[in-house]
């Protein structure tokens, strides 16, 4: 099938192969999916180089495009395996797009001759109009867009549009509660990195405050359905994405065919009527708008109906050992069934084997000591209608017809930039909300201030010279202007170093000749081809990801062709979002289910949530600092009355293997 003239093309999830092919059973324009590696959902099945060189000759006979994942962050010594990667994808499976967030993949894209286009991740956190100007300038032909965004917000970033940029909004799927590559959450509490793939998804634990249990942080899925039809009078969007690599080929195919029947403009009201339906059969959490239209914006934190994945059916009755339910729907043979949440006791999955009909009884034969108390949700979680088993047979035949060349291994070496010069004095930093105590004091101790709207009016003017203002990590299009101001307002008032909170953020420095820039922590830098990219931005130095390992942070600084910060001491946030739960009182503590404390805090229109213990890499200076780091860097978050900060270890991945 051919994406009609002028409609967006509708890009449908993968993450198996019974999914992809359902994406092109039910008309999907276009399928993205991942490899087993350097994919940002490691938990789906994925593909093997073969396995989807197959399938995208599949797709490409039928007129559908395949985007291929590329979109986690790459450590130091990774360069030459993500490069092999690529010069694979190119030479053996030709996808029409890879999809990245590390600005490192895009350099080995150029190095290895890569012939698709290049679309910028939702994780590389371009949330702005101005960055679309440097994601450009990086060879990105596509941004995709974060799921925040209003349809007033992302009209200001089509008009922002250079030549050769189109956006790609997320019409449906999971929400996360952080905003896409500003979430540390999973990797804080283990390794587990969301922006490499892993994440654990603590947002969906229960948490207690002040003796209140909730799922404070848990969100509903998206879901515009009908009001897709505003984003189609946008012709810079060109692509209306599924979220769902981890959803079973039932999703796929009922979402891609609601939205195809929402997307033609001849549809009529029974139509849509129909497509809602579809949705509903979707096997989604309940759904919200979000913040899609701003008159009327949704919370998606909602406590009054439940997060699970899966289609609710029903509640558990009689005995934990002997359980039972009474379906609100049909149960077919074949259908997959999650009893309770994931991270509660007496979770368990279960196969249906005949059917059951509605308000039937289905006697539960739950796994060994797995016990669901009575009154546990039931969900489904995914289905085999006979009518899709019959459809993926015939689509498998249609597969098995599709040669694929031979898949040799790659020999590619990365290029690598010419490491910097050493020998820079070591600086310490402490940056503050707000500064005090007189300002910095002595040759090599500086002081830091997060520029926030108005505090730089107390700052004093002999001092702007001498401190270094951070900018925020995520800027929204309505705040741009306002942030254009106040930036050349500290510039006229002396200000001269400047650190970014994301890559994006070089456009509001338009003269470089009196500035001195660096690339901040949030940009999420691990590699140094990453690096090299913010060197080509004009900037003077990296503060690298805090992600990383003691392996990865002792490697780095050899590679770099800038001098390198690390985070040493501080809060760090688990996360950072756009929304909180209205049950949730921000500046007082919260607890999980493991003792683990943490708040939440507003600045701006973002919250930021912190733990109640800092990252804390001082004994590791020494280590650091023969590495080659010259920048050590201490972050103080004023804390809120009633928080008390708890001694534990805050050596984050220093000790473990990040994946």
């Amino acid at each position: 099938m051919t994406q009609k003239p002028n409609l967006p093309e509708i890009l449908a999830p993968a993450g198996n192969t019974d999914s992809f092919l359902a994406a092109l059973a039910a008309g999907a324009d276009a399928v993205y999916c991942g490899l087993k590696h350097f994919s940002a959902r490691m938990e789906a099945e994925n593909f093997s180089i073969k396995e989807l060189a197959q399938l995208t000759g599949l797709a490409h006979a039928r007129g559908a495009r395949v985007y291929v994942t590329l979109n986690s962050l790459l450590k130091p010594g990774e360069p030459d395996q993500a490069g092999r990667l690529l010069e694979r994808l190119e030479r053996i499976v030709k996808p029409d797009a890879v999809i990245a967030q590390d600005l490192g993949v895009a350099e080995l894209a150029r190095q290895v001759g890569f012939t698709g286009q290049l679309h910028l991740s939702t994780l590389a956190n371009c949330t702005h109009p101005a960055g679309l100007l440097t994601a450009k300038k990086f060879g990105f032909s596509r941004v995709v867009l974060p799921r925040e965004l209003s349809v007033d917000e992302i009209r200001d970033m089509a008009a922002a549009c250079p030549e050769g940029i189109d956006l790609e909004a997320f019409i449906h799927g999971a929400l996360c509660y952080a905003v896409s590559g500003r979430c540390y959450w999973s990797s804080y509490m283990g390794g587990k990195s969301g922006i490499r793939g892993r994440c654990v998804q603590p947002c969906r634990r229960v948490y207690t405050q002040k003796g209140k249990k909730e799922r404070f942080f848990s969100c509903q899925d998206l879901g515009l359905d009908v009001l897709v039809r505003p984003l189609a009078q946008i012709p810079e969007v060109r692509t209306w994405k599924i979220e769902g690599r981890k959803k079973g080929p039932h999703y796929v195919y009922y979402t891609v065919k609601a939205y195809t029947i929402l997307r033609n403009p001849e549809s009529t009201a029974r139509d849509r009527q129909d497509a809602q339906e579809l949705l509903k059969l979707a096997l989604g959490r309940p759904t919200s708008h979000y913040n899609f239209l701003p008159q009327k914006s949704h919370n998606p934190v909602s406590q009054d109906s439940h997060t699970g994945s899966g289609l609710f059916v029903s509640k558990t009755k009689g005995a934990a050992r002997n359980p039972s339910i009474s379906p609100r729907m049909e149960l077919l043979p074949g259908d997959l069934l999650r009893v309770g949440f994931e991270d509660q006791a007496g979770h368990g999955t279960i196969k249906v084997r005949a059917r059951i009909p509605k308000g039937g009884r289905l006697d539960l034969r739950m796994p060994p000591k797995v016990f669901p108390a009575p009154g546990t949700p039931v969900f489904l979680v995914d289905r085999r209608e006979q009518d899709l088993v019959n459809i993926l047979r015939e689509i498998r035949e249609e597969l098995k017809t599709i040669s694929v060349p031979g898949a040799r291994e790659s020999k590619f070496t990365a290029a690598l930039p010419k490491p910097g010069k050493k020998g820079t004095p070591a600086t310490e930093i402490t940056v503050f909300r707000h500064l005090s105590g007189g300002g910095p004091r002595g040759r090599q101790v500086v002081s830091g201030m997060w520029l926030i709207p108005g505090s730089e009016r107390k700052v004093p003017k002999p001092l702007f010279s001498r401190v270094w203002w951070w900018l925020p990590p995520v800027i929204w299009p309505g705040e741009e202007k306002g942030w254009r101001e106040l930036i050349r307002n500290v510039i006229r008032s002396g200000g001269k170093t400047f650190v970014l909170g994301a890559p994006w953020q070089r456009e509001f420095f338009q003269d470089l000749k009196h500035i001195t820039l660096w690339a901040g922590p949030f940009c999420n830098l691990g590699n140094p081809l990453a690096i090299q990219a913010m060197a080509r931005l004009g900037c003077c130095g990296a503060i690298v990801s805090p992600e990383l390992n003691r392996e990865d942070f002792l490697e780095l600084p050899a590679k770099s062709p800038l001098p390198l910060g690390v985070v040493q001491h501080g809060n760090w946030p688990l996360c950072i979002a756009r929304t909180v739960s209205p049950h949730l009182k921000t500046t007082e503590s919260f607890a999980s289910p493991k003792g683990e404390e943490a708040w939440t805090r507003k600045y701006g229109q973002n919250y930021w949530t912190y733990p109640n213990w800092v990252v804390d890499l001082k004994e590791k200076k020494g280590d650091l600092a023969k590495a080659g780091y010259t920048l050590f860097v201490n972050l103080v978050e004023p804390l809120p009355k009633g928080v008390t900060m708890k001694h534990r270890s805050g050596l984050w991945n220093w000790d473990l293997k990040m994946v």
